[in-house]
């Protein structure tokens, strides 16, 4: 595929950078950073364009923390105007990445997503006896830095282009230790080449896309696999046959050694698709769908801190609102009637001697 140029202008534009603030901004609102930020809002955004202009602009400090989701993960939030430079690159390169990406990718990309990826589980679920579901072992820390620059290049021929992805990619934050040894490695070759990317950022989301867009073309291309989605490392082929998902598995294993990244092996086997298989928090069944248990515990204990945070008076009804219709146009996507029904019974909330009911089921 031809490579891409002359896409520095269109980052480092003030209509660009402009409109990446306002991306970063949705959500938070009420954040300290994002008040000092627009404050002066044009200042910082001219600021910026010059620090970027003039190859003197350095991403800051993470701010790191431990979510249970239902592993722990390090979560990793780059100072808001990093994620402004995050967003500006992201606008410009990604319709060029859109164009080589496969139908079936859905994490990270305008009018895809879960219930997108779900829906197209769910067709091919309903139709297939079996599901070679597979998934990555330590995904985003494994990363290789190496690899990365070099798929970018493949597709990016913008020398300033790349220079910001490198020092995006260099100014990760340590992540979570991975040794992991492949093929002609020696003793000290896991030390000594950099991984890992930060959960957290639109960048790494996104690279993340680029990264394993080399294995959705193999399988769709040179293994010719006709039912295969992804989402993020989540990755799912569907056969009549048992035993060629089987051979299928040893083969994605081997390449994605040459990725320098493993599958989870106990994640990663041939299943029949009537034994209810999960995806992106749902149980698939033939006949229905149902939220997983982690999710519905995770849930049940969000409302309890909701309920907390309100009658402390912390948060708006508006939020409490707003957060509760969220899960429920979630949940909805499956049979979840009488589930939503008995979370929604226990969730009222009070300050003082007000009690307000959710009353948000449709």
């Amino acid at each position: 595929m031809k490579r891409s140029g002359g896409l520095w202008p269109q980052v480092v534009s003030f209509e660009n950078l402009h409109r990446a603030a306002y991306q970063v901004l949705r959500g938070k609102r009420g954040q300290i950073q994002a008040g000092e930020f627009f404050s002066n809002l044009e200042g910082e955004l001219f600021q910026l364009q010059r620090e970027l202009v003039g190859h003197y602009y350095e991403p800051g400090p993470y701010r790191t923390f431990w979510i249970q989701d239902p592993k722990p993960r390090l979560i990793s939030a780059a100072p808001f105007r990093d994620r402004v430079v995050h967003h500006a690159l992201v606008n410009v390169i990604e319709p060029v990445y859109e164009r080589r990406f496969i139908f079936d990718s859905y994490a990270c990309r305008t009018g895809k997503g879960t219930h997108k990826a779900l829906d197209q589980f769910v067709r091919w679920g309903r139709s297939t006896r079996y599901v070679l579901k597979m998934d990555i072992r330590k995904f985003f820390p494994s990363l290789d830095h190496e690899i990365l620059k070099a798929t970018i290049r493949r597709t990016i021929k913008d020398n300033e282009i790349l220079r910001l992805c490198d020092l995006i990619i260099d100014r990760s934050n340590e992540q979570e230790p991975v040794v992991q040894f492949f093929p002609s490695d020696d003793l000290l070759t896991p030390l000594m080449r950099r991984r890992g990317l930060p959960i957290g950022n639109l960048t790494s989301q996104f690279l993340a896309n680029v990264f394993l867009d080399s294995l959705d073309h193999f399988l769709k291309e040179r293994l010719r696999v006709r039912r295969y989605l992804r989402y993020v490392d989540d990755f799912c082929l569907f056969h009549d046959d048992k035993a060629y998902l089987t051979d299928t598995r040893a083969v994605v294993s081997e390449f994605l050694a040459g990725l320098r990244l493993r599958l989870n092996e106990g994640k990663s086997r041939v299943r029949r698709l009537k034994e209810g298989i999960e995806f992106l928090g749902f149980v698939f069944l033939p006949e229905r769908i149902r939220l997983n248990r982690r999710a519905v515990r995770r849930q049940r204990e969000r409302v309890k801190c909701l309920q907390r945070a309100y009658a402390g008076r912390s948060i708006a009804w508006d939020e409490v609102k707003s957060s509760l219709q969220a899960w429920n146009a979630h949940s909805a996507y499956g049979d979840t009637w009488r589930l939503r029904g008995d979370v929604f019974e226990a969730a009222v909330f009070c300050v003082g001697d007000a009690a307000r009911p959710p009353e948000l089921m449709t």
